[in-house]
């Protein structure tokens, strides 16, 4: 297809002035720049959330998958993926009728304007008096037409176009004769300036001056007048005080905050705050408030923005900058800082203990069983140890685990680099090489050792060991410091390498290249040089006339026979000369007479008219014409006749630049070294520089103990025994320590020798971490520990005897009796029947089913029984129609006979001995609608047919009502209602487990007054709800001691400890106990009988808990073959309750 060459011009064009508009930078301020956006592409990387199946593990009750069921859940992480993404650009030119120049647009006229310039596209701005498109005509200023015939109309100073007579108005007019003014709001030529005035301003129609309101002021009068003045010009003076500010036009006064009035003179009035003092003050609890900002001043003990909270836990006072000073978990009175003592402790600081050091318990009669080293405390009342920083376990007998330390071992070292961490302090000991305060930093160049606290001593650019300062040397050196070159026929690195070098050439230590001996050549020194040809490097040729070649190293020739002299040009004999050779010869030192004319042919060496003198220093050979080597170590210039060098003591070889050979000092390497134990040994003076851990003349002696290192500089810093390593200062622990400087404890588990043996012992004994022998706990023996207490024997180390009567078996940890059928009390030296509740496998926490045993005493006669019979029927029908109207008015409870508490860590019993015969059942309720316990009052003695009536409602809610049916035969009776919170299944207090976060329980307070006597006595008990309580309903005073203690029990659970309520039911524990000793019991459920029989095997402690209740009541595990429980709701219970009550009965 044809392209005309216009087309092909015109796309030339278009195409370099995209190029020319491309490659210049437009002002796009320049309003005569048009722009336009143009999209681009680019390709990113963006970020999106990608969904994967995430697989996790949760605990279950699935025996079989060991209480491990496995989940599913979607979770996303971040992928990357790449995209396109549009992206604008805006493109820059010159608009329509506009040509760039200089980097502006500029009108473009087709014709060019004669008298006159450019000012738009095609439109020429004519000078005054021309006229014309192009402004080529000229007319007189009132003149225009052909020949300027017709007379100008324009006013106002305006101009006449000399060819159409139209005016041109001068600046501020308009109109076809410039007869009227700009509008309001343009002036100046044409009217086309917009005023830029501002706030109201007028506008000046030719100049555009503004003439602005009053109140303001500036150029444009965009300013408002300066503080302090107001009104027209800004020239009257504010009156406002107080950092009021005046209003601009009116001069009127606005108030800061805090203030109010015409002037702003009065202050806010107290409760109120803010602009004009509009606002309410909002501060709590007694705080002022700021009269400007509204800020609340807290009075002391109180914080936040409105004074509506105490001050954080550890603080009080004045803006709760105080720091509370109470110790041993004294809680601090958020005013005045006054503290609240735990039990336990008294004092201001509650600082005192109420018993000695070293004891515990409500009677202070208890050893604390902790490791006194290692614990600030010892809790007067539970027992519980506190352990000092770095120290943990039950007893204060653990060190901390590598990585932590501090309190309870919770802080996490930060020491890095193998440094080892204070257990205490958490300081960190770094390992040499490294400093700073987490051993992060390693050694700069030139130091080395612990802290990098010694200076390197390494020579001739050796590398330092930051370690243990020992130096790499370079090649070509060695020696302790590298400051000796290496010995003669050795070089390179460490000099292990052997020289090649032959004929007597010298080795370069640092590669090996060979320096050749004068008379020597080759890359080994292994060729002579050639003939004709002598000296170093074989450079001078012979001078010799008739001889059999020359002297390699010296030049001297080898006459023919028939000839002599220097060069062997001589008939005569050696010492005469001329005619018939019968002129004697004067020369010297082996120099010779030219036949000819008698004058002496030196020998090499010589100069002088009768070669009387050595060659001049630096010279030498035949005719003193060589110059010698360079000498590397010599006591001067080279020999004047053979050129080689005269050695210092300590170095040999051609050039003197090689060092003696190992064991070999002094002038030519004639002395034989003495070091021993690896030293090294100066090659010039026989001086031994000694390998680490070696001093003394020849390093025979080793460093003295606890120093090491090069001459012993270093001190050791081990412990505990440690061996320190006398070359670099390595600590080798003694059995049972391990660390860095062997300054940390085996770990728990672990001890002797490097810490690799296990620990045998068993039930919880403590293992020392040197020898691994075992302190057993409370109620086992063995060298194991795995034996328990022999029967009839308790306590620590089995030491204490046993005091139960009747073939009673004995706790082999606290001693407590668990009597044989038929016999009861704290020594079961009282006969009767008891009966226990089974151990419930289902439930968490369990209650005890009181055992009352009855007895029916002979009838004499058989009237007497009828009547009894009779009398009993009576009863029954009555009890049952109690019973049923209890069942719609009153909601009760059935709670399975069980004897303790079970969590995923430890078990604790409910079953309290007691120290004077009777059962020792306890009885736990919940109820989920309450959480305080009932003032518990004594009543009368009951007798053996006293019944409890229990029932559940289908509600689960608890009401217990303990009824004497026929008071003042069987000591004292305790009236109870139990309760606890609503949402105690609420708020997470269960973990998925089942198992239960206990914190802290406050059993019954003093029950030592209740049956002290036969007779009726009045008591109260209070039980408190204080942070985690218990709801805790004791037996009858008939199953009760006449004499109690129950004080303040402390459970803490390792499991979790956040639930604020220890949950009651009846629910299988998802795990068990981590001690493997299990109770049993003989159990008989369902009805009363007298044959029940209890035997329970001992449990173990539990970590971190002690609960002192006249008795330590020890944890148990779970039975899993106790009988579950059949719960069938209110109306079964309560029936099954019943038929159980009237069997009894009927008996």
């Amino acid at each position: 297809m044809a392209i005309s060459s216009s087309s092909c011009l015109g796309l030339i064009c278009s195409l370099l002035c995209h190029w020319v508009g491309t490659a210049s930078s437009l002002n796009l301020e320049d309003p005569n720049v048009c722009s336009h956006w143009e999209s681009y592409s680019v390709t990113v990387q963006e970020s999106y959330p990608h969904p994967f199946d995430q697989i996790y593990y949760t605990s279950c009750t699935d025996i079989l998958n060991w209480f491990k069921c496995t989940r599913h859940r979607i979770s996303y992480r971040t992928a990357y993926r790449h995209g396109e993404k549009t992206m604008y650009r805006r493109k820059s030119q010159c608009c329509p009728g506009f040509y760039e120049s200089r980097d502006m647009c500029v009108p473009h006229c087709a014709d060019k304007c004669v008298h006159g310039r450019c000012i738009a596209p095609n439109t020429c701005q004519c000078e005054p008096g021309w006229g014309g498109t192009n402004c080529s005509s000229a007319c007189d200023g009132d003149h225009w037409g052909p020949h300027c015939s017709s007379r100008c109309q324009c006013k106002n100073r305006a101009l006449c176009n000399p060819i159409t007579g139209a005016c041109h108005c001068a600046a501020g007019y308009r109109g076809w004769r410039c007869e009227d003014r700009c509008e309001q709001g343009t002036y100046g030529n044409d009217c086309h300036q917009r005023c830029q005035c501002q706030n109201g301003a007028t506008c000046d129609h030719i100049t555009g001056e503004c003439r602005c309101s009053p109140g303001y002021t500036g150029a444009f009068c965009e300013d408002l007048c300066p503080p302090g003045k107001h009104g027209p010009h800004c020239e009257q003076r504010c009156p406002c005080q107080n950092g009021g500010v005046c209003h601009h036009v009116t001069g009127e006064c606005s108030c800061p905050s805090g203030w109010m009035g015409t002037v702003c003179g009065q202050p806010c009035p107290e409760g109120r705050f803010g602009k004009n003092c509009s606002q309410e003050c909002q501060c709590h609890n007694g705080g002022t408030c700021d009269a400007a900002t509204g800020q609340c001043h807290c009075s002391p003990g109180y914080t936040g923005e409105r004074c509506q909270d105490e001050c954080p836990v550890g603080s009080y006072g004045v803006r709760c900058a105080e720091a509370c000073r109470c110790v041993n978990g004294g809680k601090c009175y958020h005013v005045s800082g006054t503290c609240l003592c735990e039990a336990g402790f008294s004092g201001e600081l509650c600082e005192a203990r109420l018993c000695p050091e070293g004891l515990y318990g409500i009677k202070c009669d208890k050893r604390c069983p902790c490791h006194l080293d290692n614990t600030h405390s010892c809790h007067p009342m539970s027992g519980e140890c506190g352990c000092k920083p770095g120290w943990s376990g039950l007893y204060c007998n653990e060190t901390c685990s590598p990585g932590f330390y501090g309190e309870a071992c919770q802080q996490i070292c930060s020491c890095q680099n193998g440094a080892d961490c204070d257990s205490v302090t958490g300081r960190c000991a770094c390992a040499p090489g490294f400093k700073g305060t987490d051993c992060s930093t390693p050694c700069p160049l030139g130091r080395y050792g612990i802290n990098c606290s010694s200076r390197c001593g390494c020579k001739n650019d050796a590398v330092c060991s930051p370690v243990d300062g020992s130096c790499i040397c370079k090649a070509g050196w060695h020696g302790v410091d590298c400051s000796i070159r290496c010995p003669s026929g050795t070089w390179g690195f460490g000099c292990n390498l052997t020289c090649q070098c032959l004929n007597g050439g010298a080795c370069n230590t640092l590669d090996g290249t060979c320096t050749c001996a004068p008379g020597w050549r080759g890359a080994k020194c292994e060729f002579p040089c050639q003939d004709g040809t002598y000296g170093l490097n074989c450079a001078e040729r012979c001078d010799c006339s008739h001889a059999d070649g020359c002297h390699p190293t010296t030049g001297h020739c080898r006459c023919l026979p028939g000839w002599s002299g220097v060069h062997c040009d001589s008939v005569c004999a050696e010492g005469r000369w001329g005619p018939n050779c019968s002129l004697p010869c004067y020369c010297k030192n082996g120099a010779s007479c030219s036949p000819d004319d008698g004058i002496c042919e030196c020998a090499p060496g010589f100069r002088g008219t009768t070669c009387q003198r050595i060659c001049s220093p630096g010279f030498y050979g035949h005719r003193c014409s060589q110059t010698c080597p360079q000498c590397v170590h010599s006591s001067g210039p080279c020999h004047h006749i053979t050129g080689l060098c005269d050695c210092l003591p300590g170095f040999t070889g051609a050039l003197c630049n090689e060092v003696c050979p190992s064991g070999r000092f002094g002038k030519n390497c004639a002395g034989v070294c003495t070091c021993t134990n690896n030293g090294t040994c100066n090659p010039i003076d026989r001086s031994c520089q000694c390998y680490p851990g070696w001093i003394g003349s020849d390093c025979s002696q080793p460093c003295p103990p606890a120093h090491w290192g090069p001459n012993c500089i270093h001190t050791c810093n081990c412990h505990n025994g440690a061996f320190c390593s006398a070359y670099d200062g390595e600590c080798k622990c003694t059995p049972g320590w391990t660390g860095l400087y062997c300054t940390q404890r085996c770990p728990l588990g672990f001890y002797g020798k490097d810490c690799a043996l296990i620990c045998q012992c068993q039930n919880g004994a403590d293992c020392d971490h040197i020898s691994g022998q075992c302190t057993c706990r409370t109620g086992f023996m063995g060298r194991h520990c795995e034996q328990k207490c022999p029967a009839g024997t308790y306590g620590y180390g089995c030491r204490q005897i046993c005091d139960c009567l009747n073939n009673s078996t004995c706790d082999h940890i606290t001693g407590t009796c668990y009597c044989s059928p038929g016999w009861k009390g704290a020594r079961c030296d009282q006969a009767g029947v008891i009966i226990v509740g089974n151990l419930n496998s289902l439930s968490r926490t369990s209650t005890a089913l009181p055992a009352d045993s009855y007895q029916i005493g002979a009838i004499a006669g058989i009237v007497v029984l009828v009547l009894v019979v009779l009398f009993l029927l009576a009863l029954f029908i009555i009890y049952r129609h109690k019973q049923k109207r209890k069942e719609s008015s009153m909601p009760a409870v059935t709670y399975t006979p069980a004897m303790r508490v079970i969590n995923a860590d430890y078990t604790i019993a409910e079953t309290l001995p007691h120290s004077n015969g009777g059962n020792a059942n306890s009885h736990y309720f919940t109820n989920p609608s309450y959480h305080t316990l009932s003032q518990c009052a004594t009543s009368p003695h009951v007798n053996n047919r006293d019944r409890m009536t229990i029932a559940k409602s289908k509600n689960n809610q608890l009401f217990v009502n303990l009824k004497n049916v026929n008071p003042g035969k069987r000591g004292t009776l305790v009236d109870c209602t139990g309760t606890l919170p609503a949402d105690w299944k609420q708020g997470g207090y269960l973990n998925e487990l089942g198992a239960f976060g206990l914190d802290r329980s406050y059993m019954g307070k003093s029950l030592k007054d209740l049956g002290k006597n036969s007779e009726y006595n009045s008591s109260t008990c209070s039980l408190s709800s204080s942070e985690n309580p218990y709801a805790t309903i004791k037996d009858p005073p008939a199953l009760l001691p006449k004499s109690s203690e129950c004080g303040y029990v402390e459970m803490k659970s390792p499991a979790r400890r956040d639930s604020p309520y220890a949950e009651i039911n009846n629910s299988t524990p998802a795990n068990r106990n981590v001690y493997e000793v299990e109770p049993t019991v003989s159990v008989v459920q369902g009805v009363f009988s007298n044959s029940g029989h209890v035997t329970q095997d001992p449990y173990d402690l539990p970590k971190n808990s002690h609960i002192p209740c006249h008795y330590d009541l020890l944890p148990v595990r779970d039975s899993s073959s106790s009988p579950k429980r059949e719960d069938g709701g209110g109306s079964n219970s309560t029936s099954s309750n019943s038929t159980s009550s009237s069997s009894s009965s009927s008996e």
